[in-house]
C-alpha cells in the first residue's frame, strides 16, 4: 500500500501563515501597520477562519499583536524589547557555543565552516540580502543544533521569528554583511581550536555589537519617520 500514498494538501491556515510572515519580513506589512483579516480573506477569496488561525500562530511567535479592540498590528520593536531578547541570546548562545566547541565532532565543525564559506561566496557574488541573512541564521542555528540539548534548542526556537526579524533590520548599513561574517569567523576560529571559553566570549562580543548596531538602526528609523 506504500506505493499508493496520498499526499495531504497544505492547510489554508498554514499557507496564510507563511504568506503573511513573508510579507512582514519583506516589508509588505510595516511595523505598527494594521492587518485587516476580513480584507485579506476577501483578497484571497477564502473564509476568515484560516486567516484568523494564521494570525493566532503569528501572535504566539510575537510577529503580530492583538489590541484590546481585537485589531491585529504588526510587531513594532522597542529598544527595551530588543535589549531583553539580545540579553537572552547572549546568555543562551554563549553557553551553546561553549558546549558545541567542547562536544562537537569534526564533521559537525566542518558543517559550520561550510556555512561560513557559503556566506563568503554569497557576499562575493552579491547575492540577495535574504540569502545572506538566511546563511547567517544557519551559522547560529548549527551551533545550537550541535549542542544536542533539546531544552536549550526549544528556548531559542521560541525566539526564532523575532530573531530573524531583527536580522533583517540589522543587515541595514554599508558593509554589514562583511562585518557580520568577520565576527562569525572570529567565533569559529576559537571553536576550531576547541577553546570553549574564548568562543563564548567572542559570541557575547558579536551579539553586543549586533545589539548596538540594531539600536542605532531603530533610532534612525524613529528620527526619519514623518
Amino acid at each position: 500500500m506504500s506505493d499508493y500514498k496520498i499526499e495531504k494538501p497544505t492547510p489554508y491556515y498554514e499557507q496564510f501563515y507563511h504568506s503573511i510572515k513573508k510579507m512582514i519580513f519583506e516589508g509588505k506589512f510595516k511595523p505598527g501597520e494594521r492587518i485587516i483579516e476580513t480584507q485579506l480573506a476577501k483578497e484571497f477569496n477564502v473564509s476568515k477562519s484560516p486567516v484568523r488561525e494564521a494570525i493566532r500562530i503569528l501572535e504566539t511567535e510575537g510577529l503580530v499583536t492583538v489590541d484590546e479592540k481585537s485589531r491585529v498590528i504588526v510587531y513594532e520593536p522597542t529598544i527595551k524589547d530588543v535589549e531583553e531578547i539580545y540579553f537572552c541570546r547572549m546568555a543562551l548562545e554563549s553557553f551553546a557555543v561553549g558546549l558545541t566547541t567542547t562536544i562537537s565532532t569534526d564533521t559537525e565543525l566542518a558543517d559550520i565552516e561550510s556555512t561560513l564559506k557559503q556566506t563568503e561566496q554569497a557576499i562575493l557574488h552579491s547575492e540577495e540580502a535574504n540569502t545572506i541573512i538566511t546563511l547567517n541564521e544557519q551559522f547560529h542555528n548549527l551551533i545550537v543544533q550541535y549542542t544536542h540539548n533539546r531544552r536549550l534548542q526549544k528556548q531559542l526556537n521560541d525566539l526564532k521569528s523575532l530573531m530573524y526579524f531583527f536580522r533583517i533590520l540589522n543587515f541595514q548599513g554599508e558593509g554589514r554583511a562583511d562585518q557580520i561574517l568577520s565576527q562569525h569567523w572570529d567565533i569559529f576560529s576559537q571553536m576550531k581550536k576547541r577553546n570553549a571559553e574564548q568562543a563564548s566570549k567572542e559570541m557575547v562580543e558579536h551579539l553586543k555589537l549586533d545589539l548596538s548596531h540594531l539600536i542605532g538602526v531603530l533610532h534612525t528609523t524613529e528620527t526619519t519617520e514623518p
